[in-house]
């Protein structure tokens, strides 16, 4: 469901042509149906380290290599080490390839075949099973998250410009939810905000999911992006579901269309705000299973000011029950501040820090905190 795709082409020749890096293109058999996908291995690529991987998927009439270039991670994968695969959907009768998420009538198995590709890689390439997770564009955010609703290999999902067919909402009811987290805009003409007959809304998904995490939706924490775009035409919000215990965040592109936000094609009403990729990156990042536990949400609260942070970040627990160390990360996953001394309250100095999102990580030896925080100069 990307727009333009002729203009989008003619764009991805030029920078296709200029890169020096070219993705691997593979095939697999499923359901009788060989699928073909490209695989992008990081720069920070080792065969002795498992990585997380990362499932790029494309819109309606798009394709794996047009997804690879729109929506692009690869600068951030080369950086955090992670895999990115972008698989192709399968061709309806019109020629146009799309993801079977419940938008057209399909007996592809998808969900199964993008299953078995985890396994397929990982006998290939050493993958953390535990770090896998899938984003797309409009069909193929659609396709996430049917993912999120359907599936048991996938740690969180992302969307961007996709919602959920109310059919797919009947269903969806996951044993063991998973992070989840929407980019729309206000003005998507191609698949709108406000839903229609068969769609749901973006607050209607929202909301789907807030009751399914059990969140408490008073404590949504509301936040303006900052501005850094005057010209592009659009604003956005940062809303964070502060209560879910599984992640739960929206970017509402006020006058935004059916577009991916950072993107360097410059489709109109596309938001320059924010890079989709890097705050996608940073949410997955941010949802990581690993060997530590969560600290208890009502006995370790972490406060940061101001908001936006600006010179001087300022970082406090409330209630803490023991000293903590701090980390903090920019969206590619670098970790670019550390505190080896435990303390409760921090003042860091970000001046020289790039105006972005940034992830604070407090560890102890009984668990960790995660919060993000806008540093804006």
């Amino acid at each position: 469901m990307v727009k333009s795709l002729t203009f989008v082409a003619l764009i991805l020749l030029g920078i296709t042509a200029l890169s020096s890096q070219t993705s691997l293109t593979d095939t697999i058999l499923h359901g009788g149906l060989l699928r073909n996908y490209r695989l992008y291995l990081p720069k920070s690529y080792s065969p002795s380290k498992p990585s997380a991987l990362l499932f790029n998927l494309h819109g309606y009439t798009s394709n794996a290599i047009q997804q690879e270039f729109y929506g692009d991670f690869r600068p951030i994968a080369d950086t955090a080490g992670f895999i990115i695969v972008h698989p192709n959907g399968t061709t309806d009768q019109n020629g146009s390839q799309y993801w079977n998420s419940g938008l057209f009538p399909s007996n592809v198995d998808d969900i199964g075949f993008l299953e078995a590709l985890i396994d397929s890689l990982d006998r290939n390439y050493p993958i953390d099973r535990k770090r896998v997770f899938s984003t797309g564009m409009s069909n193929g955010g659609f396709m996430s998250l049917m993912l999120a609703c359907q599936s048991k290999k996938f740690r969180a999902v992302a969307s961007v410009t996709g919602t959920m067919t109310k059919l797919v909402q009947q269903v969806c009811r996951p044993i063991d939810p998973i992070p989840v987290m929407l980019i729309h805009g206000t003005a998507d003409a191609v698949v709108p905000y406000a839903g229609n007959v068969g769609l749901l809304s973006v607050p209607e998904l929202l909301n789907h999911f807030a009751d399914l995490f059990k969140c408490d939706k008073s404590k949504t924490l509301i936040q303006d992006v900052p501005n850094r775009a005057p010209n592009d035409g659009t604003t956005a919000e940062w809303q964070i579901y502060q209560s879910c215990s599984d992640g739960l965040e929206h970017f509402k592109i006020i006058n935004g269309g059916h577009t991916w936000p950072g993107s360097i094609i410059p489709l109109p009403m596309t938001c320059q705000d924010f890079n989709a990729s890097a705050e996608i990156w940073r949410f997955f990042n941010q949802s990581l299973v690993n060997n530590n536990t969560a600290l208890e949400s009502d006995q370790e609260e972490l406060i940061t000011a101001p908001h936006p942070a600006d010179d001087w970040l300022s970082i406090k627990l409330v209630n803490p029950k023991d000293p903590k160390i701090l980390k903090i990360f920019d969206l590619t996953g670098r970790l670019i501040y550390t505190s080896s001394n435990p303390s409760n309250e921090w003042s860091v100095y970000s001046g020289d820090w790039p105006a972005s999102n940034y992830l604070i990580r407090l560890e102890s030896a009984k668990g960790f905190a995660v919060k993000s925080v806008w540093i804006q100069h």
